[in-house]
């Protein structure tokens, strides 16, 4: 990193300047921008004040973790995370039709349908109840990428993140508006300009299903659904409908665009759908592309998770799959949650592969993309793919992505 020397005369006279430095990101990259003196380390840092009291702190200049866009989402950058909080900034973002503007206080939740009181609630209402946090992670069942060798973990399965949610049961709700016996699905109806809508079954309102209104303990950002949105844990992020403004109940599923064009998809000789579980996965997020590493000790680190229930165990292998070692988990486990691991590898300076699988409580372990393929077929879409995934660490250091061959 260039460091431009403050003098005395500069800090006293607040000069407002700005130099330009050269400084490496967290996964390697050499980055150029214009710092402000005041930012920039001096032989003394303690003869500089910090922000006045009440302004609004932002990370430093120095760190630049940023989310990668496409035209209808963008992904988390995994490799730069720390723990497995997201900050709500660098949430994954997946829309239909756009980002509406709500005013929170024109806001209405209508449940209708098969229920003894339809109710109509406002934002207030909804914080009135009984408020509930629980960390869980969103995942869409379109997260993966695998064609080329400089791909990111960002890249590969940046359609995850992990969140402090606050809210109100979705179970209290119903008990409010008396939901008929009969009722086994409802329809959760977004405001975008797509009118998002899935069919959920009822059962996941009376276990574990949300609406909630804060995040990270903030309110949640209008990407993620302002000012309030359905949480379904472990379930696919599509069926979290965001800016939520309708429940209805029925006995049946509604057969909506979203669940009969999208999200549906062929098994071999069968039709695929309402598959709402997250299956378990993991990732390495270092070391990964386009990172280098030095032989010796080496802590590989990545994240694991499971919409079934807690992570029981996840395994690295140093040799391509040859043989697989436990890898040491991050306290609390939690259900539903992505969970850190990490494992201490001593490096040869060989060329070889590295890779994870990950099993949760249900028994259930991550599988290769050649035992998908022979479960559903060569030809099953583009939803809930959960590959094993390796990278390969060249003689030089360098780390690439292994893409896998589809047949």
């Amino acid at each position: 990193m260039n460091k431009k020397k403050i003098s005395r005369r500069t800090l006293l006279g607040g000069a407002a300047t700005a130099a330009v430095v050269l400084f490496k990101s967290s996964y390697g990259k050499m980055i150029q921008a214009a710092i402000p003196e005041s930012a920039l380390l001096t032989d003394d840092p303690t003869k500089i004040q910090g922000p006045p009291p009440g302004k609004v702190g932002t990370r430093s200049p120095f760190e630049h973790p940023v989310k990668k866009p496409s035209d209808i989402s963008s992904r988390t950058p995994l490799q730069d995370l720390y723990g497995t909080i997201t900050p709500s900034d660098l949430h994954y973002e997946r829309h239909h039709g756009g980002v509406p503007a709500i005013d929170p206080h024109q806001y209405e939740l209508l449940i209708h349908g098969m229920v003894d009181k339809p109710m109509v609630f406002t934002l207030a209402d909804l914080k009135r109840f009984p408020s509930v946090s629980r960390i869980c992670f969103l995942e869409c069942s379109g997260n993966f990428r695998g064609s080329k060798e400089t791909l990111m973990p960002q890249e590969v399965c940046g359609l995850t993140s992990q969140s402090e949610w606050t809210g109100v049961m979705l179970s209290t709700l119903f008990r409010e508006v008396g939901v008929q016996p009969k009722a086994s699905w409802f329809l959760a109806e977004g405001s975008d300009a797509a009118v998002m809508t899935r069919s959920i079954p009822v059962k996941k309102a009376w276990d574990d299903a949300m609406v909630v209104y804060a995040q990270n303990g903030e309110a949640i950002r209008p990407e993620q659904g302002y000012p309030a949105r359905l949480l379904l844990p472990g379930w696919e992020g599509n069926t979290s409908v965001k800016w939520l403004r309708r429940i209805e109940l029925s006995d049946q599923p509604y057969m909506t665009r979203e669940e009969t064009s999208k999200y549906t998809y062929p098994v071999k000789d069968r039709i695929r759908q309402f598959s709402f579980g997250m299956d378990a996965r993991s990732i390495i997020t270092y070391p990964a592309f386009p990172q280098q590493v030095e032989k010796g000790w080496i802590e590989i680190r990545g994240i694991a998770w499971s919409g079934w229930g807690k992570i029981a165990k996840v395994e690295i292998s140093t040799d391509n799959g040859k043989s697989w070692h436990p890898a040491r988990l991050q306290e609390p486990v939690l259900d539903k949650a992505h969970t850190a691991f990490r494992y201490l590898w001593q490096w040869d300076g060989n060329t070889t592969a590295i890779m994870s699988r990950a099993t949760d409580e249900t028994g259930y372990t991550q599988p290769t993309l050649q035992q998908l393929i022979a479960a559903r077929g060569a030809d099953m879409g583009g939803y809930h793919l959960n590959p094993v995934t390796a990278w390969v660490i060249q003689r030089d250091g360098k780390v690439l992505f292994r893409p896998e061959k589809w047949k």
